[in-house]
């Protein structure tokens, strides 16, 4: 039963973890000890490291971990679990888990509460799966103008995969919410290492909980979720920002009231206007905490500063998706954004998935080219010009990247 549900790679101890952990960060890499975002790095000098169960991601910061997936990966449909981007709040995170031990407590206004164990999970309800992007509400706040603080990624705070768990709705349904039910309440093993400092909890209302899509999954592209993205369980929220997506789910609180803590009272909030967006010199007066993931299109090659031969043909390639919309179109632009041409899109891997697109470009003579893209979803929505917010959050402006036709 055991080996069930701790695979080789799960099945280190605390000690080695974190021995791991510290070579990672500052042994045989000789990489600083950082407690707050690391300033970006010129162009072509990331600093690469490699944690436990992890191939070499981009390094923002180590305590918390904040490993971000470069580029190349996401000229695949589904994101490895080895390049996925890594992202917690607190430096308490767990390396270890007794999965015989483990349980899942369902409590609060309920008529019944339970404690389930991994085995009863995967027994006793529906198995289902969800294909779908998981990005940081912060992915890409480096490029915001005039810049903001926090993690100061780039696009690699992001990533597609095939979830396989339980529906949320179902679990909630066997303990039985009581009259009255309000928000639902969602707990990690994830500890902070000073006192004082809250919990990372997130909530969401409780018809949005019971929605059959949001799910406790417990697999990530058919194996077991890594340590660092959330084993044994994890919160999956299709469509929403990933700051709801709870890593190492161990508790789910049924609240007849509206849940009142940090991490949705004060942290990852944006502004109430179309967008989340404000300006430095007039801050929105009125914030709500963010939600849906907003429409974005990306490049994923040519990647910054590569040089593009001139004698043939280059496919532009890409990544475009919403909070679940779905995508309609999508336009590049080699000039600046003086002209517009149709992308080819690859299938459709379901609507809380991205969709890959192409688009064949012959240059018309060597020099430097500004590349644009845009997205248009089957809401009729289209990416914005510009956006800013203090949070860095919901970045969804036309991208551009500049390129060398030699």
């Amino acid at each position: 039963m055991k080996t069930a549900f701790s695979p080789a790679r799960n099945a280190m101890n605390r000690r080695k973890f974190m021995r791991a952990l510290a070579a990672a960060g500052a042994g045989g890499l000789i990489l600083p000890k950082v407690t707050a975002a690391i300033p970006e790095m010129p162009t072509g000098a990331e600093q690469l490291v490699r944690f436990p169960e992890k191939t070499d991601l981009i390094l923002r910061t180590d305590r918390p971990p904040q490993l971000e997936t470069p580029l190349k990966y996401f000229r695949e449909d589904l994101t490895p679990n080895e390049a996925f981007y890594v992202r917690w709040h607190l430096e308490g995170i767990p390396t270890s888990i007794d999965v015989e031990a483990f349980r899942l407590r369902i409590e609060g206004h309920v008529e019944k509460p339970l404690s389930l164990s991994l085995a009863e999970l995967r027994r006793n309800f529906e198995t289902v799966s969800v294909v779908a992007v998981n990005q940081c509400s912060g992915n890409s706040r480096s490029f915001f103008e005039p810049r903001v603080p926090g993690g100061q990624w780039k696009n690699g705070a992001m990533g597609n995969a095939r979830w396989t768990g339980v529906r949320l709705r179902d679990l909630l349904d066997r303990a039985g919410l009581k009259g009255g039910a309000i928000e639902v309440a969602f707990n990690g093993l994830d500890r902070a290492a000073m006192p004082g400092t809250p919990n990372f909890v997130k909530a969401l209302d409780v018809d949005h909980a019971r929605d059959g899509e949001v799910m406790v999954a417990y697999q990530m592209n058919g194996s077991e979720l890594p340590m660092l993205n959330g084993f044994p369980l994890r919160l999956v929220v299709p469509g929403w920002y990933a700051t709801y997506w709870v890593k190492a789910l161990s508790h789910i609180q049924v609240l007849p009231e509206k849940f009142h803590g940090f991490w949705m009272d004060k942290a990852y909030r944006i502004p109430t206007s179309p967008d989340g967006n404000e300006t430095p010199e007039h801050l929105a007066a009125e914030t709500t905490p963010i939600n849906r993931m907003s429409l974005r299109s990306l490049f994923v090659r040519p990647e910054p500063g590569e040089q593009i031969p001139a004698n043939g043909p280059f496919e532009i390639q890409g990544l475009a998706f919403d909070s679940g919309i779905g995508i309609q179109g999508l336009e590049v632009s080699t000039d600046a954004g003086r002209t517009w041409l149709n992308a080819q899109l690859d299938r459709e891997l379901g609507k809380y998935s991205w969709r890959r697109w192409r688009f064949r470009w012959n240059p018309p003579s060597r020099g430097k080219y500004q590349l644009q893209v845009r997205a248009l979803n089957r809401a009729g929505q289209q990416q914005t010009t510009s956006l800013w917010n203090r949070g860095g959050y919901m970045r969804n402006v036309i991208e551009h990247t500049e390129v060398e036709v030699l």
